[in-house]
């Protein structure tokens, strides 16, 4: 098992700053800024991709920890619970080496004929006014071939990944308020100004605490395989959250 800490780093490519394309050459300026979480938000992520992510999980842990499948399930679950993702937990505990997680885990041969979107969900995308960043737990790679698949392959001003979520070494995610504030700096941009936009109630609730606001996407909703029910309560917006939508749509009529 290789104990590096921290993801490695290739090239001269800052692998803790937002990812660019050619659209993020216009100026950063102080409009708004969108950050689009990926799985579960722009696409269905629990038919196209959890499932078998969720098995390849299961197989690294078992592989790398020399777990049986039961230890290997409930380790899993455990550290996504008390984290916000499975890879913390490794790597804090066990000195897993991050790149080496998310290489096996994100192979998905498939995937690409798996993943779908929603029409009326892209069109909305493009129609919306304002900077928008793809922010998600998922590596680059993953990243960019879910967006190729969706036809979004240049649509961002830039992609947020995991990669990007180091401080000093160490991996910070969503939830990690620390990692807001800094993305935040970063973009140029109040966080009030910031508008983060996914399916996860635990990292809007952080958000909301740095004063972005905060959008709940229930279209892809449902029972997944981390262990929790994701359609619990869908009914009932917590306080932390500006809107819940069941489509992209409704950004055009958020609040300017």
């Amino acid at each position: 098992m290789r104990h590096d800490r921290r993801v490695r780093r290739k090239g001269a490519h800052r692998r803790d700053a937002p990812a660019r394309n050619a659209r993020s050459q216009r100026g950063s300026g102080s409009g708004r800024v969108w950050l689009f979480d990926l799985d579960n938000t722009l696409h269905d992520a629990s038919h196209s991709a959890m499932p078998d992510m969720t098995r390849a999980m299961g197989e690294f842990i078992q592989r790398e920890l020399r777990l049986d499948q039961a230890d290997s399930d409930a380790l899993r679950r455990r550290y996504f619970l008390r984290y916000g993702a499975t890879l913390l937990g490794l790597v804090r505990h066990h000195g897993v080496d991050a790149a080496h997680f998310l290489h096996d885990t994100h192979l998905l041969p498939g995937l690409e004929g798996r993943v779908r979107g929603h029409p009326h969900d892209l069109a909305a995308l493009r129609a919306l006014p304002g900077r928008k960043y793809i922010l998600t737990n998922a590596p680059h790679a993953y990243t960019a071939r879910v967006l190729g698949a969706l036809g979004l392959a240049g649509g961002f001003d830039g992609v947020i990944a995991i990669e990007n979520m180091s401080m000093f070494g160490d991996l910070r995610p969503k939830p990690d308020a620390r990692m807001f504030r800094r993305l935040a700096a970063r973009l140029r941009v109040h966080p009030s100004r910031c508008v983060l936009v996914e399916d996860t109630l635990a990292h809007q609730k952080s958000a909301r605490s740095l004063g972005m606001k905060t959008v709940w996407m229930q279209r892809w909703l449902r029972a997944t395989p981390w262990g929790r029910t994701a359609s619990m309560r869908m009914s009932i917006k917590p306080g932390y959250v500006d809107r819940k939508v069941s489509g992209l749509r409704g950004l055009l009529r958020f609040p300017p």
